[in-house]
């Protein structure tokens, strides 16, 4: 810790030593090294940038190299991560999408604009631009046959629940209709090309379809994604009125446990084995031919009931069955055990197979609740 006396770097180390500022106030990234003077709070070195460049509002500095003064080491003692989550985070809706450091950027940006900046959690009942049941605007969309984005209307509605788009402006019918209960939405950055890009995924006739968005502002597409949530909340509430807020809210928009190529092979397991995309989300595992699929895609769902791993025939497996037939290209296998059959895939490297059987793994481990059973129950009717 360069400069600064002795007394003023032992206040400090002892408020940074709480037990409260052991994390990020913004993304809950452990061992946060910096802090913001303005506001109080401990941050990551990812989230000070995101405070730099709302200078009015915060101004940040290296706890390690850094000298802070008397006063403001004070006011960090004064304030710190709990008194100012206190305020800031006070009122925030239960279907707000709070990000964490392994989120993108947009998210984590707008979760600290809407905190800070905007205050939009420090006072109850405040209209929020996501919270009136309806949203209507123009975004980007990827079309399905030449991949270019196009400017589409779009349409949210919790009174229909259901999510539309238009493929002109005055169009009086939609292009698609989907209901609600049926979608999910995760930013997808790197995948689509755009830093504010966001895929929404869902069902129709039991097949996965997806819609690639964007929207020039970072605010704009995450007022999209938590007007969502708040559309599918309020739905859920209906439907399922015993179930408390944190189990609807865990069944709301989620991100993919795991996304990557694999290759696979038929059930009868002779077939050559062919590349495809997966996507691993909840306790479906989904695969497409590229990652970038519009319309109707393979799917099968790999359904765990299980309490722990290996119960009622539940397993996943390093390597493949000896005496495999069909070919394949890449030489890490994995198997996925079920009682009805072997799911078999490669993977190119061992990081990638390890990777794999760890998100099964953990999907296979985990309990399923009695209302996760009523829920999936529905979307399988749904679907």
């Amino acid at each position: 810790m360069a400069g600064g006396n002795e007394r003023s770097m032992k206040a400090l180390k002892e408020v940074w030593r709480r037990a409260e500022n052991s994390v990020c106030a913004d993304c809950g990234k452990p061992d946060p090294d910096w802090a913001s003077s303005t506001l109080g709070v401990f941050i990551c070195l990812s989230c000070s940038g995101i405070h730099r460049n709302i200078p009015s509002i915060s101004k940040v500095k290296s706890l390690k190299m850094d000298h802070w003064d008397d006063a403001q080491v004070q006011f960090l003692a004064k304030h710190g991560n709990a008194v100012t989550k206190a305020t800031y985070e006070a009122h925030i809706p239960i279907y707000y999408y709070q990000p964490t450091y392994n989120d993108c950027q947009v998210l984590r940006e707008q979760w600290i604009r809407a905190k800070y900046e905007r205050k939009e959690f420090t006072k109850p009942g405040k209209q929020l631009p996501y919270s009136d049941g309806v949203k209507e605007g123009i975004l980007w969309k990827r079309g399905r046959d030449n991949g270019q984005f196009l400017l589409r209307k779009f349409l949210l509605s919790e009174r229909e629940g259901c999510l539309k788009y238009f493929t002109k402006q005055d169009a009086k019918e939609p292009k698609i209709n989907v209901k609600i209960d049926v979608i999910n939405a995760t930013f997808q950055p790197v995948k689509i090309g755009n830093p504010n890009g966001l895929q929404i995924t869902y069902l129709k006739d039991n097949k996965t379809r997806n819609i690639f968005v964007y929207h020039d502002s970072g605010k704009e597409i995450v007022d999209w994604f938590n007007a969502i949530r708040s559309v599918q909340f309020h739905y859920l509430k209906v439907a399922f009125p015993i179930a408390s807020d944190n189990e609807i809210k865990n069944r709301l928009t989620r991100n993919f446990l795991k996304e990557g190529y694999m290759e696979k092979t038929g059930p009868k397991q002779r077939e050559a084995f062919k590349k495809r995309w997966f996507t691993l989300d909840h306790r479906r595992l989904m695969y497409f031919k590229d990652p970038l699929v519009r319309g109707r895609s393979d799917l099968w769902q790999l359904r765990v009931t299980v309490l722990r791993a290996g119960e009622n025939g539940y397993s996943v497996q390093k390597g493949l069955p000896s005496g495999t037939q069909g070919n394949f290209s890449w030489p890490y296998g994995l198997t996925i055990v079920t009682p009805d059959r072997e799911y078999l895939f490669t993977c190119e490297t061992e990081t990638d197979q390890l990777d794999w059987i760890a998100a099964f793994t953990s999907v296979i481990n985990q309990a399923m609740t009695p209302q996760e059973y009523a829920i999936e129950a529905y979307f399988k009717f749904k679907s």
